[in-house]
């Protein structure tokens, strides 16, 4: 049985512990028991293998990785972990040591490389676990270099370029003079890589610039490995595919293409359940700030879910404006007033006394109300909401 087959001993700061499956449906849960939990959080990891496994086939030749840091944006990196090491990924991409350290715990075989790089005093932990750092400049580089020389370490790093997107990364002309160092034995670097900063938006003239510059980056360095493309990269075409591509929220459902219909299965559903049914007279103003007025008498749902359960205070709605949606007993209903810390309110005026007593579950995500939908109301981007997913919920992970 592989390591990633086996529950994981490492303390994850998003959820609590796993607990054993007790069927052969590999379906675990974590968090809080559901029965003491606001909401109720089911991440498909069957939806994640699928994700990848359509990405792995749209970029044929070119190897198709993971990035899953942020938590696996959210979802649990590792569960996310060990079901796309099923589903057959070879390489990862994590933020920080922490999160590689977690990875590693459940697995010691992909390839983990960590994208923030080496931080002043750490190369000996990425040699510890066995991972590689994205080098993104010659400050880091020359560090790295000590470290591996002083230890004759052999695990590899990626060298990080930057193309246009002005974050991290050795720019093309230090690029360019440390480029014969592949003529060495040793030389140490096991990835090229840079990183697009417009792929969402496919006409943007950058990416095609950052794409000529990559290639001809790449012609320097002869034999190693190129990655370019992330999520939204795979969607430009072939050109910016390299030898590995780095699809990240695509895996989680977040549509890739903005504008086009979304080629990704949904992955996250988020259901709270209702603590309260309160009537509410026309006139009445209904939370903080009093910014949403009843214009008739009706009735409020309120859930225990805030925006210290990632659920952003930016989608509250008000007299100006609509905020987001919830779906009770099968309809959509607008959220009434700002979403507070631990709890929001749903106006329900619309549905029969009958369609929703206490304790029954809304959906906050899902049912065709998306990730990017959500975000969309907030004025920000499913990454946000899928990152921010909170350690109050109970969590149930699904998979065929």
């Amino acid at each position: 049985m592989s390591t990633f087959e086996t529950e994981s001993a490492a303390e994850l700061p998003a959820v609590e512990p796993l607990h054993r499956p007790a069927e052969a449906s590999r379906t675990t849960t974590a968090g809080p028991p559901e029965v003491e939990a606001g909401a109720v959080l089911t991440v498909d990891l069957s939806a994640i293998e699928a994700n990848w496994r359509a990405l792995s086939r749209r970029t044929v030749p070119s190897e198709c990785s993971a990035v899953i840091k942020g938590n696996a944006y959210g979802c649990g990196l590792e569960q996310v972990g060990r079901a796309l090491f099923r589903a057959g990924c070879k390489t990862f991409f994590v933020a920080d040591l922490s999160e590689a350290r977690r990875l590693r715990a459940v697995s010691f075989d992909p390839a983990i490389y960590v994208l923030n790089g080496v931080m002043p005093g750490t190369a000996a932990a990425f040699a510890e676990i066995n991972v590689r750092p994205v080098i993104g400049s010659l400050a880091e580089l020359a560090e790295w270099d000590a470290f591996v020389s002083a230890n004759a370490w052999q695990g590899g790093a990626a060298l990080q370029v930057d193309t246009g997107m002005n974050r991290l990364g050795v720019t093309a002309e230090e690029a360019a003079a440390i480029a014969p160092r592949i003529r060495s034995e040793n030389h140490g670097i096991t990835l090229l890589m840079s990183h697009l900063a417009c792929a969402q938006l496919q006409d943007h003239p950058l990416n095609e610039r950052q794409i000529k510059l990559f290639r001809e980056i790449r012609m320097l360095y002869r034999g190693i490995p190129g990655s370019l493309a992330n999520s939204s990269g795979i969607f430009l075409g072939q050109s910016a595919y390299c030898d590995l591509v780095r699809p990240g929220a695509a895996l989680f459902g977040v549509n890739p293409t903005p504008g086009r219909n979304n080629p990704m299965r949904p992955v996250v559903e988020l259901r709270a359940k209702v603590a309260q049914i309160r009537s509410v007279q026309r006139g009445e103003t209904v939370g903080y700030d009093a910014q949403w007025t009843a214009r008739r008498a009706g009735r409020l749902a309120i859930v225990p879910v805030g925006y210290a359960d990632g659920y952003l205070r930016a989608a509250s709605a008000s007299d100006t404006v609509a905020g987001s949606e919830a779906i009770v007993a099968g309809k959509r209903c607008r959220l009434a007033g700002r979403i507070s810390m631990d709890l929001l309110a749903i106006d329900i005026g619309e549905l029969a006394e009958s369609d929703v007593r206490r304790g029954d579950l809304v959906t906050l995500i899902g049912d065709e109300y998306t990730v990017d939908d959500l975000a969309a109301t907030a004025g920000t981007i499913g990454y946000e909401v899928l990152t921010g997913l909170g350690r109050r919920y109970h969590r149930i992970y699904r998979a065929e």
